[in-house]
């Protein structure tokens, strides 16, 4: 029998016996948008022609009363033989499985993207999650972070090398830098353990306060419902890794400003050359001021008409206190500082920062301590000298702690809460008693502005 030639027509009426150059002579009949060659040897295989001549094999069948139709590969990429294993195994898949083999590919691939996307959620390290974390993370029962401790946070986690601001070298690595290479899944109490027994050897404190800092991280994730499975939420507060941890009673710091040491200190403070931070660091002694409280105040904070301060606080979002004598002729006299614009400064201890105040003090505290020959005294110690001088004073307990900011429940007097005018004594006697200590005499009457104080040896 002669081989039909390239242009003779193919009846699609009947079933054929699949070749390639059958396939190659198929054609769509003129007006039809696509036109099926049947298969001979597989039932419900076809070769699908279109308008444009695009060829391709597809599977044909019926599933309970319902036409199904699944393409299996185009030609000539997918072979004659590949196209009937393939028909072969859809035919059973819908003859006697009796299902359908799109909704089973469909499930196949939603499992396959499930299963990805689980292996991926595996490997997120630390490192991926950090960022969204100083994003959205927050302390307990505040809506942000403070700067500050913002700022504390990235250092922890820094890879260093960095060129120093201050003297030389670069900045070393933070001690939570090594977890961030960490997959999630694998922090546990065994890998927070190794890390932190290798980073006390570097500073046990420093450690503590990382591991601190970790462990809000380790609240966070577990509060996500992504990430909550990958979690253990306790693995920082596990006790072997508690009992390794600097006893907080042996380290606490009792850090202050010993009467003896008062005259020095206010001495070198006024040896600075730079009033500004001079005041700032007199004002913390003479109220009690967090450190960062006393740097964002503002000047419509500071009401010399009534001799009032307002202080953002840790415990309430501000706190009045009042705005006594000595620590109202400082302020008075401060420069009002304006920015390259023109524009005013609203702090009150202004600097070339970020935020506009004073940032980092300890450069200067650092001075006035040397000066004075006063060691190892923290900025936190100013306001501990507070609370002490400020009982040498006689001031009652509940006052001193309501100036300072303390929380009801973190002092030992009952917490009574008292009028500005009815603190105003007490903090004015807590003043006069530091400055007698510290050997300065001036006029407590005169209008601030007006004061003439004096220093003596």
């Amino acid at each position: 029998m002669a081989r039909p030639g390239r242009t003779t027509s193919i009846d699609l009426t009947l079933t054929h016996e699949l070749s390639v150059g059958l396939i190659e002579r198929l054609t769509c009949p003129s007006g039809a948008t696509k036109a099926f060659l049947r298969d001979r040897d597989v039932s419900g295989l076809r070769v699908r022609v279109t308008a444009k001549g695009a060829k391709s094999f597809v599977y044909e069948a019926k599933l309970n009363g319902k036409a199904i139709s699944k393409t299996l590969g185009g030609f000539p990429l997918m072979s004659i033989s590949d196209a009937k294993d393939k028909a072969r195994e859809l035919a059973k898949v819908v003859k006697t499985d009796k299902q359908d083999p799109r909704e089973l590919e469909r499930q196949q691939d939603a499992d396959k993207a499930a299963q990805a996307e689980a292996d991926k959620v595996q490997t997120l390290t630390v490192g991926d999650l950090w960022p969204q974390y100083l994003e959205e993370g927050k302390p307990k029962r505040r809506p942000v972070w403070k700067p500050r401790y913002r700022a504390d946070i990235l250092l922890m986690s820094s890879p260093g090398g960095v060129k120093k601001v201050r003297g030389q070298g670069v900045t070393r690595v933070g001690p939570l830098y090594p977890l961030m290479v960490m997959p999630l899944s694998q922090i546990n109490e065994d890998t927070i353990k190794a890390w932190h027994d290798s980073e006390a050897k570097k500073g046990p404190d420093y450690a503590a306060r990382a591991l601190m800092m970790f462990r809000g991280f380790l609240r966070w994730a577990a509060s996500k419902p992504d990430y909550r499975g990958l979690v253990n939420r306790a693995a920082g507060s596990a006790p072997a890794i508690l009992d390794s941890l600097p006893s907080t009673k042996a380290n606490k710091r009792k850090d202050c400003l010993e009467v003896a040491q008062l005259p020095g200190w206010f001495a070198g403070a006024d040896m600075l050359g730079n009033r500004t931070i001079a005041t700032y660091l007199k004002a913390l002694v003479l109220t009690g001021a967090r450190r960062e409280e006393m740097a964002g105040l503002r000047w419509e904070d500071v009401d010399f008409r009534w001799s009032r301060l307002t202080l953002a606080d840790k415990v309430n979002d501000t706190r009045i206190i009042p705005l006594s004598p000595y620590l109202a002729q400082m302020l008075v006299t401060l420069p009002r500082v304006t920015n390259d614009e023109g524009n005013a400064n609203p702090f009150v201890f202004a600097a070339k920062s970020a935020s506009g105040h004073i940032e980092e003090p300890r450069s200067n505290f650092s001075k006035v301590n040397k000066h004075a020959g006063v060691v190892k005294l923290t900025i936190h110690g100013l306001r501990r000298s507070f609370s002490l001088l400020g009982e040498a004073a006689g001031a009652p307990a509940g006052a001193i702690a309501q100036v300072m900011g303390h929380s009801p429940d973190s002092i030992a007097e009952g917490y009574r809460p008292r009028s500005i005018d009815a603190l105003r004594p007490y903090l004015a006697q807590i003043e006069k008693h530091i400055l007698e200590q510290a050997g300065i005499v001036f006029d407590t009457k005169a209008a601030p502005g007006a004061l003439r104080v004096i220093q003596t040896a």
